[in-house]
């Protein structure tokens, strides 16, 4: 079979491609950078292409003979706009590129806590997103993972290298809870989502067995990296001040006012829909995974891509 994977070069896209490749399917992956993707070109049957996937006019001519649309393209970053460009105006485009290309199959990558009445721009955009799929017509998979981790990751990696050269970590929204899951959990579960006809309409909350608080989040990885720093509890008005700081800092912040939103509430499946056991998948537990990928030594190299 043939797949378009969208944001492939990613952190989870990656995981996705080399399932798909490993499973014997052709895959094509656009991107606007083709020097940064290079890493995927090992994959056999992968077609690397440079394209703008927001060019509505590009991406039909991209989904044209292929069975499948998968969509990663995701921000955690940004103002109003961005959000809505990325998680709102892309999926329409994306719909109407796959109704002018006849292809009828797409799996998206959402986000637990995606709601129209969530705390954050992030989680609301991704649920106004998930309605412009829902209400295409087309036959829509959705997933909605926790957290993700893995060897890649900019999450565990980061409070570790952070730990490394703190005296001690200000955290506000300690308390929130999580469900962390692992990075090749979810792409399994795109791939499972593909293969199975009875997933199709159906929306599943992707979440690992462990419910952690972020504090103990962040102290698991000063653990693993042999560096724990005392955590400071922050009210979440001081956590938006610290935030609001760091976006005025070059480059992606290593936290937002956004991101600090999203802290007001759990961050848990509801229930709602099915988990990953629906689609055959055991998730593996954070405690299981992680110490394989943070060590003491090089924590800082590792998470700025030094090998």
């Amino acid at each position: 079979m043939n797949f378009l994977v969208l944001g492939g070069s990613g952190f989870i896209g990656r995981h996705v491609c080399e399932k798909l490749a490993a499973a014997g399917h052709c895959i094509t992956v656009p991107t606007r950078r083709l020097a940064a993707s290079k890493h995927l070109l090992p994959l056999p049957r992968l077609t690397l292409l440079q394209a703008v996937v927001h060019d509505e006019a590009a991406l039909a001519k991209l989904a044209a003979g292929h069975d499948a649309v998968v969509n990663l393209v995701a921000v955690l970053h940004g103002d109003q706009a961005r959000f809505e460009r990325t998680h709102v105006a892309l999926p329409q485009k994306i719909t109407n590129a796959c109704k002018a290309a006849g292809v009828r199959r797409i799996v998206h990558i959402s986000a637990l806590g995606a709601a129209l009445d969530a705390p954050s721009m992030y989680q609301r955009s991704k649920a106004r997103g998930e309605a412009v799929l829902v209400g295409s017509g087309l036959d829509v998979t959705l997933l909605r993972p926790s957290v993700v981790f893995g060897a890649e990751d900019k999450f565990l990696n980061l409070f570790a290298s952070l730990q490394s050269i703190a005296p001690f970590m200000p955290l506000a929204g300690g308390q929130t809870r999580f469900a962390p899951v692992w990075v090749e959990d979810v792409a399994q579960a795109v791939v499972n989502s593909l293969m199975r006809h009875d997933a199709v309409g159906k929306t599943y909350e992707a979440c690992g067995p462990d419910v952690l608080t972020l504090k103990q989040i962040v102290q698991l990885a000063g653990k693993l990296a042999g560096c724990q720093r005392p955590v400071i509890g922050l009210p979440l008005w001081l956590g938006r001040l610290q935030a609001g700081v760091m976006e005025w800092l070059p480059g992606e912040p290593l936290m937002s006012r956004d991101n600090v939103d999203s802290l007001k509430a759990d961050n848990l499946p509801d229930g709602s829909t099915q988990g990953l056991a629906a689609l055959g998948i055991a998730p593996a537990s954070v405690h299981a995974i992680a110490p394989s990928y943070i060590r003491p030594a090089r924590v800082m190299d590792k998470y700025r891509g030094v090998h």
